[in-house]
């Protein structure tokens, strides 16, 4: 092989290697930011797009939505209750060449404002507030949040706390809180039922003083009650009418009670005169 086939086949070898650099495809979900010079030419994508070789540089970027873990966080609230506090915060970038250009790593400033922001935030709350409103806190955070990566072109979608971890001691002082709580509604449901109760109770009474058989029949009802029972004992319940004949013959044979005998008057001594009247005149 002579000097100039070999030259020639130098030569289509480097510019293929050449060609395939200069060739880039970027995918539906990915962006490329292009660099001429070190000047901004623009986004290309998705799809093949050609780069100028040892002039052009491409920087890809994600347009995913991202999850970002916000480390646990110790939170010293508005009541001094100090916790700890982990979050998520879900994020995607909107505008590439900003991505790049005005910040030096997106993924990590994101990560640095989400945790101070969580910081500053839950440090105005109370901790009945932040165990009960988390969901106004959330939104807070998502915006505060959102507010701060705008500029960077990086939309801040959901922010939501997972976990508050509670001091034990501030944990069993909560549980009594609860148990006192649930002990008080116990005793007012039962007071409210009590009042109900005598509030029938009347009714019942006034119904059966307009009817005496009432009374019977519900003494017979509670019998039955008793008796249908799982027990050895039989209830046989007698109306009292039917002792009212012997309970009036007793009182005709009873004897007529015996009169006290009555005290003599006492003796007067001799020579005593018992005073006269005075006569009327």
């Amino acid at each position: 092989m002579s000097g100039a086939a070999l030259a020639v086949i130098i030569v289509v070898v480097i510019f293929v290697i050449v060609l395939f650099s200069s060739i880039k495809i970027a995918r539906e979900f990915e962006r490329g930011v292009v660099f001429r010079l070190g000047r901004l030419l623009g986004v290309k994508g998705p799809g093949l797009y050609l780069l100028i070789p040892f002039i052009d540089k491409a920087v890809g970027v994600d347009l995913r939505t991202i999850t970002l873990n916000v480390p646990p966080q110790e939170v010293i609230t508005r009541d001094n209750v100090t916790v700890k506090v982990n979050a998520v915060a879900y994020f995607r970038v909107i505008e590439a060449e900003k991505a790049i250009i005005q910040v030096e790593n997106f993924l990590v400033a994101t990560s640095q404002i989400a945790q101070t922001t969580l910081r500053s935030v839950l440090g105005t709350v109370d901790l009945d507030h932040l165990l009960s409103e988390r969901e106004q806190i959330n939104e807070r955070l998502q915006e505060i949040i959102d507010q701060q990566t705008a500029p960077w072109g990086v939309k801040v979608s959901v922010v939501e706390v997972k976990d508050i971890e509670l001091p034990q001691s501030m944990q069993r002082a909560l549980a009594r809180q609860a148990e006192a709580e649930r002990e008080r509604r116990a005793k007012i449901i039962a007071a409210e039922g009590e009042l109900q109760a005598s509030e029938k109770l009347t009714q019942a009474a006034e119904v059966i003083a307009r009817e005496p058989a009432a009374l019977q029949l519900r003494y017979l009802q509670t019998m039955n009650e008793i008796s249908s029972e799982r027990t050895s004992t039989m209830i046989i319940p007698l109306p009292i009418d039917l002792f009212e004949p012997f309970i009036r013959k007793g009182e005709r044979n009873r004897p007529a009670p015996v009169a006290p005998p009555a005290h003599p008057a006492p003796a007067r001594p001799a020579g005593d005169v018992p005073p006269q009247a005075p006569p009327h005149q």
